[in-house]
């Protein structure tokens, strides 16, 4: 009975955690979308108070006992931060600069770049069913760029230089907390107030600082709390993806992850009125396809090598 009750209750925890990530990831896109285009609020400004707001909400988990930061060196960490501030500025900029639909598809093209640094610069292998899945993510998103009715040559640039930096990013996060025995929480601690230094010395060069569009300029009291909002959401986006990696498995989220990616989609179209043609729509469905091939080949490949050790003497 107390069994019973037991997995009634981590069942009901994992549902609510599951939501959390859910609404949140969906909410963050919406939100940042929203921000653009109606108060034009600056990019890097926004990603600025969303490292802000990240590093608040992670001294209070540390202050919680939620988990143990770890001294790092901050010169092993300088690079991982100028990444990071790399990546999440470039992708606001596409999501700014493009339709919903091409933000989304260009964030599938990180997987074959992710294998092509691996492969190139860390000379890690790969077997010939994840490389195949590389041809249908490929092909989606060239069929959704081709005929995109919004596809513009600064969205391109923003989405590329976007790639490029996330799959350079993704990289050495796992690099470095295999190099510096940390998990991801405890070096998110150290990356949000140290990119957030970063932002705030380069941010005067590009972004005004007052007067219309800049940080200190006559911004309404709805937006002011729009960005708080979208601050707060980008901190339960991180929290919650630890927690359901960490009391689930990887193939929970991963799963769970193209769930969010289709209903995004389709919230663009609905609530943004993104178009939506026959062949992207193609393009959309033929790049999902190849995301959910990706991720079964490798976690089935991630669970034969550990019954191939666990067979060993």
């Amino acid at each position: 009975m107390a069994g019973s009750l037991f997995n009634l209750s981590a069942n009901r925890r994992l549902v609510a955690g599951l939501l959390a990530n859910l609404l949140s990831s969906i909410c963050i896109v919406f939100i940042n979308k929203w921000i653009y285009v109606h108060y034009g609020f600056p990019n890097m400004t926004l990603t600025l108070v969303h490292f802000v707001v990240t590093w608040l909400g992670l001294y209070v988990c540390q202050k919680m006992d939620m988990f143990s930061p770890k001294s790092l060196p901050i010169r092993r960490i300088v690079w991982l931060a100028l990444s990071f501030c790399g990546f999440v500025a470039f992708t606001n900029l596409s999501l700014q600069n493009n339709s919903i639909g091409t933000y989304q598809l260009a964030k599938a093209m990180t997987t074959p770049v992710i294998i092509l640094i691996q492969t190139t610069y860390y000379k890690k292998t790969f077997s010939t069913k994840i490389k195949l899945t590389l041809v249908p993510i490929t092909l989606g998103v060239i069929l959704n760029s081709y005929y995109d009715v919004r596809f513009n040559l600064l969205g391109t640039v923003f989405a590329t230089l976007g790639v490029l930096v996330t799959s350079l990013y993704q990289v050495w996060v796992g690099a470095k907390q295999h190099e510096l025995q940390v998990n991801s929480m405890q070096l998110l601690y150290y990356q949000a107030p140290l990119s957030s230094g970063f932002l705030l010395c380069v941010v005067p060069v590009f972004e005004p600082l007052t007067g219309e569009g800049g940080i200190f300029g006559p911004w309404s009291l709805p937006a002011l709390v729009t960005v708080l909002v979208s601050g707060v959401v980008a901190f339960l986006v991180n929290l919650s993806i630890y927690w359901i990696i960490g009391n689930t498995s990887a193939v929970t989220y991963n799963m769970f992850g193209h769930f969010k990616f289709c209903i995004t989609l389709v919230g663009g179209y609905l609530l943004f009125h993104d178009p939506m043609s026959l062949n992207q729509a193609l393009g959309i469905l033929c790049t999902l396809v190849g995301i959910l091939s990706y991720t079964h080949i490798k976690l089935a490949e991630q669970e034969e090598g550990k019954s191939r050790l666990a067979q060993r003497p």
